[in-house]
């Protein structure tokens, strides 16, 4: 084979990267494949072999990859006990007497359960079995109901302890404790700007949306009762990891316990359910620890390439506003979001966007709460947006009458984006302060 550049090299593992994935290879083996041959044709296959197979071990013993199946086992706990359909009932409770309430009262719902969730899948699986058959029940439009739980869904990517922040912070080693924390306003602002969204489409279209006619079903003190658990599992775990008293991995361990005494104590968890919460905790921290393993090889083949180092310092030296530059990367994380898993997303675009956002002088940790804005936009948007696709599914609504509606949700995301890229203090302010 003739010798070739590390540039060339570089660029050819690239171009075979994205015809594995289209070829529907997993993209974890994928990244993989192409991170042991690409660093087999620099060096030597002896040399590319041992590399990766001592990068292989250290990442996958790696202690602080623990967090993510903690993280994941609280979500599931909560997820199969019942939690997401009290939280829903409460929220209901408090917004039933405006106009369009129950839809607002939906979105504050996904927020408060992706607070403690941290999955936008599970999120979405979950309030599309409470919130739309109640949605219909009331008489509001089909494909809005399903546009609004899919919005409200992604809000479980982007609230602490999100499983996608936790991930960025284990690919860049930023602490994952700030990620977490600067994620925190800008998520409240995107549920309190979905909200008014809802609210103005009611308003706009009154029918889409029933009169208000119908008195709360539950009292104040009920409502209050079912909500309870939110704040203080949300307060306990993250709160103490911002306090410092727990490392991310003991902030996931202990939401993970009092998940698990919340679940028994009120005897909804069942033994099969809670088989089936470890098991789906199992497969997708599999998931994720790959992942990881195979990102971290392939951003160490792109940096023996130099092609991220060159990319950076060629864009840094372009006559272009930096905004400029910064629009173009995150366009392409829309484009990519709406067509393929947002976890991979991250994994492979990371090691390529990172240093070219450092070199123009921006904030590494508020770069990967917008990154996770972006993906979010991506998630709903046509012509995939796996959550639409999962409302859909679930909930058993044709995704054609739910992508219009969809498409106000996803410009209402894209004003929280401009709003943090223009202030990015929204993002940075709680991680400076601690």
């Amino acid at each position: 084979m003739p010798d070739l550049s590390t540039d060339t090299v570089g660029i050819v593992g690239i171009v075979a990267l994205l015809v594995l994935m289209g070829l529907r290879v997993p993209v974890g083996v994928s990244m993989m494949i192409v991170a042991v041959a690409g660093f087999a044709a620099i060096t030597t296959p002896e040399a590319s072999l041992a590399r990766f197979g001592q990068d292989a071990f250290r990442e996958a013993s790696n202690f602080g990859l623990s967090v993510v199946p903690m993280f994941v086992l609280m979500g599931m706990f909560l997820a199969n006990s019942g939690l997401g359909a009290d939280v829903y009932q409460a929220m209901d409770r408090f917004a039933r007497r405006l106009r369009g309430g129950l839809a607002v009262s939906t979105i504050a719902a996904c927020s408060l359960f992706g607070a403690v969730n941290g999955s936008a899948v599970a999120g979405a699986t979950t309030m599309s079995l409470v919130a739309v058959p109640e949605m219909e029940r009331h008489g509001y439009d089909r494909g809005f109901a399903g546009a609004l739980t899919a919005a409200g869904s992604t809000l479980g990517s982007l609230i602490p302890p999100s499983a996608l922040l936790v991930l960025y912070g284990i690919l860049t080693e930023f602490p994952i404790g700030d990620v977490l924390l600067a994620a925190l306003l800008p998520g409240i602002l995107v549920t309190v700007v979905l909200m008014v969204t809802a609210y103005l489409m009611v308003i706009r279209d009154p029918s889409i949306a029933p009169p208000v006619n119908a008195p709360p079903n539950i009292t104040i003190g009920r409502a209050l009762l079912l909500l309870w658990p939110v704040p203080v599992l949300f307060g306990i775990s993250m709160g103490g990891l911002y306090g410092g008293l727990f490392t991310p991995s003991e902030a996931g361990a202990v939401g993970a316990f009092l998940a698990l005494v919340y679940a028994l104590a009120t005897r909804r968890l069942t033994r099969a359910e809670l088989s089936d919460a470890v098991s789906r905790s199992v497969r997708i921290s599999a998931m994720v620890f790959l992942l990881v393993i195979a990102g971290k090889m392939f951003g160490y083949f792109l940096t023996v390439t130099r092609i991220p180092q060159d990319l950076a310092r060629w864009v840094a030296d372009l006559a272009v506003p930096a905004q400029l530059i910064l629009v173009v990367v995150f366009v392409i994380y829309f484009v990519l979001g709406a067509l393929m898993d947002e976890s991979a997303i991250l994994v492979i675009m990371t090691p390529l966007a990172l240093p070219i956002v450092l070199a123009l002088g921006y904030d590494g940790i508020w770069f990967g709460v917008l990154s996770i804005m972006m993906l979010l936009t991506g998630l709903i948007t046509p012509p995939v947006g796996i959550i639409t696709f999962v409302v859909s599914g679930v909930a058993n609504i044709p995704i054609r009458i739910m992508y219009w509606r969809i498409m106000f949700f996803s410009a209402a995301v894209a004003v929280c984006v401009v709003a943090v890229i223009c202030f990015p203090q929204i993002a940075l302010y709680l991680p400076n302060r601690t």
